[in-house]
């Protein structure tokens, strides 16, 4: 058993930065439907558990350290703690864009929608497939795998690194561009069908000028980019979540 002394301590909140940062940042976690003071207990019980865990890993941090010492941990273990959060953000930040995309490719862009898993309204659409991936994050116990990858982290970011400002933004980079590629599978279809639907559109108008025929084909528009979400959209989604799980497993 760890005697609590203060060094303990210490090391106990320089974990609590690291977690308390990350899922500041975590989607899902981070939602702002969700109160601070349950945010703020969920920090504290995922410090509280992986304390025990990686207090060896704290061999190398120095007891007693001055200030100037304290506040360059506190800073690194935060900053260090935001990366992971970010990265993981990435992800559904990439998932909300290619959904924008895909709700005008399909003429769902303009229908108003209310603010759920965001502070900001989009349309019902994006809403849709984003609560959805955030559902299916807590379904599949990727929440977990949230806290796992955290005590990994320490095995690779030992307490007491200095936080290097250009290996993150290499590592943000990298995240982004491989979250944009996914976003792109994701949304292929609906580019594809975007295509096809705005040449005929085009092409239909031309030989009517006559008839408003962006008007009338509205309502088929929808209803087709609605029929090709029925049949992708369980896939699209399964890409995602197992994308996101294959990130957390193997960073």
């Amino acid at each position: 058993m760890t005697p609590i002394n203060a060094d303990v301590l210490l090391q106990a909140f320089l974990v609590f930065c690291r977690v308390g940062a990350c899922l500041m940042l975590m989607p899902g976690f981070s939602s702002p439907r969700i109160p601070p003071q349950i945010r703020l207990l969920i920090a504290l019980s995922a410090t509280l558990a992986l304390t025990p865990f990686v207090l060896p890993t704290f061999a190398n941090v120095m007891p007693n350290p001055d200030l100037a010492t304290m506040l360059r941990l506190i800073l690194a273990e935060t900053m260090t703690g935001s990366l992971i959060g970010l990265m993981a953000r990435f992800f559904f930040l990439a998932l909300q864009m290619i959904a924008t995309a895909m709700a005008t490719a399909s003429g769902l862009g303009q229908m108003p929608g209310l603010p759920i898993d965001e502070s900001e309204s989009s349309a019902s659409f994006v809403t849709l497939i984003t609560l959805t991936a955030s559902t299916l994050m807590f379904v599949t116990d990727q929440h977990a795998e949230v806290i796992r990858a955290l005590a990994g982290s320490y095995t690779r970011i030992a307490p007491g690194t200095a936080f290097e400002p250009q290996a993150g933004l290499i590592q943000l980079a990298d995240r982004a561009s491989d979250t944009f590629y996914l976003a792109l599978r994701i949304g292929s279809p609906f580019m594809i069908y975007a295509v096809i639907v705005n040449l005929s559109i085009g092409l239909m108008n031309k030989l009517t000028p006559q008839i408003p025929v962006y008007f009338i084909s509205m309502p088929f528009v929808i209803a087709g980019g609605l029929f090709l979400f029925y049949f992708t959209g369980p896939e699209s989604l399964r890409l995602f979540i197992t994308a996101f799980s294959s990130w957390l497993a193997h960073g």
